[in-house]
């Protein structure tokens, strides 16, 4: 966002962002760069991580552009040692990379499921796996996992995804109460309707729906991938040192649970 922040909350930190190339991804890379962190960009488009990584830098932050299949632990594992190399060990993990097909269930087919439930989900077991034992040994860390509130209510036409987000949050509460002797907090985020590519896919294939939902926010308009991302800048930061285990919606007022 152009507002100025209360100084460089994360100066000296690292931090690692997948789906980082665009989007609320892209958005939460440069939030915590104007932070102060040293940022690794993850993403599936190697050109898109590029822009990305010469933004951060032009804040002047270190950065590092790593293209990843993150359906793959043995790429996971080695994007994690190449992050740690380029930028110092990593403090904040944003698990942000996520993927969707919007269909009703009985419509949809298994391959899909395996993509939505292994992008969505398994990758994000892959990437706490590889990137925690480092901020255990240190005694610190950050995790914030994006979710969704369709894991929260449901989603009509997202019912895997649905699932697989409802398995993040409560994966994310298990892992907080595991962590907190190592002093590692661990949040979801989770965004309502977003102006991002997912966004306009969905307007382009139920149309009537999407302007149902978006007449239903109290907010009256749809979020910003800005305003999702300072909510994980928040979470990443010193301010949220006795948050943990907890679910936050950025959704303008649709989802209040």
């Amino acid at each position: 966002m152009d507002g100025e922040r209360d100084g460089l909350r994360l100066e000296g930190r690292s931090a690692l962002v997948t789906g980082a190339g665009r989007g609320i991804g892209r958005a939460i890379a440069l939030a915590l760069a104007r932070d102060g962190a040293d940022v690794a960009v993850v993403d599936i488009d190697g050109e898109n991580a590029e822009r990305v990584r010469a933004e951060a830098e032009a804040l002047g932050r270190r950065a590092v552009a790593l293209r990843v299949d993150l359906t793959r632990r043995a790429e996971v594992e080695a994007m994690a040692r190449r992050a740690a190399e380029a930028i110092g060990p990593i403090d904040v993990l944003v698990n942000n990379a996520g993927w969707d097909r919007l269909q009703p269930f009985l419509e949809s087919e298994e391959d899909t499921w395996d993509r939505i439930i292994t992008l969505n989900f398994k990758a994000v077991l892959y990437t706490c796996k590889a990137v925690l034992p480092g901020m255990v040994e240190r005694g610190r860390g950050k995790v914030v996992n994006i979710g969704s509130d369709a894991g929260r209510g449901g989603s009509f036409g997202e019912a895997v995804y649905a699932g697989t987000k409802g398995a993040l949050i409560a994966f994310s509460k298990t892992l907080a109460r595991e962590l907190a002797r190592h002093k590692i907090n661990v949040n979801v985020v989770c965004p309502g309707l977003t102006e991002t590519a997912l966004l306009q896919d969905c307007r382009e294939r139920m149309p009537k729906v999407m302007d149902a939902v978006t007449r239903a926010i109290p907010w009256g308009r749809v979020g910003t991938p800005e305003e999702v991302a300072e909510a994980v800048a928040f979470l990443a930061s010193p301010a949220a040192d006795y948050i943990t285990g907890q679910t936050l919606s950025v959704s303008g007022g649709l989802t209040m649970m």
